[in-house]
C-alpha cells in the first residue's frame, strides 16, 4: 500500500512538473541582513572616504566587481563606461528582477567632520574641485552589495534571476560626455537576461527606517539649463561704451524667477527654475564680453516642460536684444519623470512592511529632485523608494539634506535598506 501511494505521488508530481522552490523565510533574510551589516558599514565608509565623480568611478567599480565575484556572481564590467552589472541565477528558472544603485559623488567640499570624511579632489569640466558623497550614493552601493551577499547565500532557494545594476554618473556626466542610466541601458544592463521589473532605493533625510514612495509620478523630470551671452567688453569706468554683463545677468535671473513664480500655476503642476552658477570676467575694472549661467529645471508634465522652455527662450533672447547682446538658452541632459508602476506600487507595500514594519508610506509627497532611475522605469515596470536616514539626535527642522556638505546618515538604517532590496527581489520572483 505504501509503495502504491509513493508511486501515485511520483506520477502526480511528474504530471504537474517539478515543485516550486520555497522562498527563503523572513527570519532567514533578517538574520542574513544582520550578519552582513558590519560589512555594509565598512564598505560605505571606504567608498565615502574615496569618492569619485561621474564617469570616473574606477576604484568604486573595481571594489564592487571584486566583491560580487567573491560571491560567485557573474560580473560584467565597463558597462556604461564604469558601470558594473552582476547576474545571480537562482536554483530554478523564473522571472528576472533588477536592483539598482548609483556610484558617483558630487563636487562638494565635505564639512561633516566624520573620521572617514573625504579629502579627495578631482577634475570636473576643466576645474579642480573637492569631492564628496553628499547624496548617499556610497550607502546605495554598500546596501546593494549587502543585498547581493544575502541573496547569494540563498541562491538555491531563488526561483529566477537577480540582476544587480551599479550605475555611474547618476548626477549627470560631464558636459560633452554621455553616461548614467541612458548609457547603461544602451550597453545592455536590462538585457541578457531580459529584466522583467526593476527596483531602486534612495537614502535621504527622512525619519530613520521609514520607506516611502508613491504610485505614478514621484520624482520630477530634470533639464540642465545653459545660458550664454555675447556682449561687448569695456572699461569698468565706462559701462556705456560696452554691454554691462552684470545687468544682463541680473535681468535674466529676475525674469527666470518671475516665470517660475508668476507666469505658471504651480498648484496645477509643480515646477522649479533655478540659476545656480554665473561665470563672467576676471578683473574688477573690466566689463567682460562673455557671460555663462547654468541652472536646472524641474517639472512633472511634458506640457509644463515645453511651456517653460518656450518662455525661457523668449525671455532670454529678448533681454539680450534689449542690451544689444546675443543671448541664448539651451536645455540638455533631460531626465524624465520617475514613474512608479501603479500595479507594482500597490503590490510592493506588503513586501516593504516586512523590511520595516509600520514604517511604510505609499503616499509620499512629490519630490522636485530628479533621478535617472526614471529611464529604467520607462523600459520595464519599476518602483523607486526613499529610505529615511536621519540620525535620531538631529531635529527634523535642521537635518542636512542631500547635496549639503554636512549630509550624513544613521548607519543603522543600512540593515533596513538591505532587507528592502532582498525582500523585493525574492517576493517578486516568487509571486505568480
Amino acid at each position: 500500500m505504501i509503495g502504491r501511494i509513493s508511486t501515485l505521488a511520483l506520477v502526480a508530481s511528474l504530471a504537474m512538473g517539478a515543485p516550486a522552490v520555497a522562498a527563503p523565510s523572513k527570519a532567514k533574510v533578517e538574520a542574513a541582513a544582520k550578519a552582513v551589516q558590519p560589512k555594509v558599514v565598512a564598505w560605505r565608509r571606504d567608498i565615502h572616504q574615496n569618492p569619485e565623480l561621474g564617469n570616473q568611478e574606477v576604484r568604486t567599480a573595481a571594489l564592487i566587481a571584486k566583491e560580487l565575484k567573491a560571491l560567485g556572481i557573474e560580473v560584467r564590467e565597463n558597462v556604461g563606461k564604469t558601470g558594473v552589472v552582476g547576474v545571480l541565477k537562482g536554483g530554478k528558472p523564473g522571472k528576472v528582477v533588477a536592483l539598482r544603485a548609483d556610484m558617483d559623488a558630487l563636487p562638494v567640499e565635505e564639512k561633516t567632520g566624520l573620521p572617514f570624511a573625504s579629502r579627495v579632489k578631482a577634475t570636473w569640466e576643466g576645474r579642480t574641485v573637492p569631492v564628496m558623497h553628499a547624496c548617499g550614493h556610497d550607502t546605495h552601493v554598500a546596501m546593494l552589495l549587502g543585498a547581493a551577499t544575502v541573496l547569494a547565500g540563498m541562491k538555491q532557494d531563488i526561483q529566477g534571476t537577480v540582476v544587480f545594476i551599479f550605475q555611474p554618473a547618476e548626477e549627470g556626466p560631464p558636459a560633452g560626455e554621455e553616461g548614467g542610466a541612458k548609457l547603461m541601458i544602451r550597453d545592455g544592463a536590462l538585457d541578457n537576461p531580459k529584466v522583467d521589473a526593476v527596483f531602486g532605493v534612495h537614502i535621504g533625510p527622512g525619519d530613520p527606517h521609514e520607506l516611502n514612495y508613491r504610485p505614478e509620478g514621484f520624482y520630477a523630470s530634470s533639464d540642465r539649463i545653459t545660458i550664454t551671452v555675447k556682449g561687448r567688453q569695456t572699461h569698468g569706468a565706462r559701462p556705456w561704451a560696452g554691454i554691462d554683463m552684470a545687468s544682463v545677468a541680473a535681468d535674466i535671473i529676475q525674469a527666470t524667477n518671475q516665470i517660475a513664480a508668476r507666469q505658471v500655476d504651480v498648484g496645477v503642476s509643480p515646477s522649479v527654475l533655478t540659476i545656480a552658477t554665473i561665470n563672467m570676467g576676471f578683473r574688477q575694472n573690466i566689463i567682460p564680453e562673455d557671460l555663462k549661467m547654468e541652472g536646472t529645471m524641474r517639472t512633472f508634465s511634458k506640457e509644463r516642460r515645453a511651456d517653460l522652455i518656450s518662455r525661457m527662450q523668449k525671455s532670454v533672447t529678448a533681454i539680450g536684444d534689449r542690451y544689444g547682446a546675443k543671448a541664448e538658452v539651451v536645455f540638455t541632459q533631460p531626465y524624465p519623470v520617475t514613474y512608479n508602476d501603479p500595479a507594482l506600487s500597490k503590490w510592493v507595500k506588503g513586501t516593504l512592511e516586512k523590511a520595516s514594519p509600520g514604517k511604510v508610506d505609499d503616499n509620499a509627497a512629490l519630490v522636485t529632485g530628479a533621478e535617472d532611475f526614471s529611464m529604467y522605469a520607462e523600459k520595464v515596470p519599476g518602483v523607486f523608494i526613499q529610505l529615511g536616514g536621519r540620525k535620531a539626535d538631529v531635529p527634523r527642522e535642521t537635518v542636512p539634506v542631500n547635496h549639503s556638505p554636512y549630509f550624513d546618515v544613521d548607519e543603522a538604517v543600512f540593515e533596513t535598506g538591505v532587507k528592502a532590496h532582498a525582500f523585493m527581489a525574492l517576493d517578486y520572483l516568487a509571486k505568480k
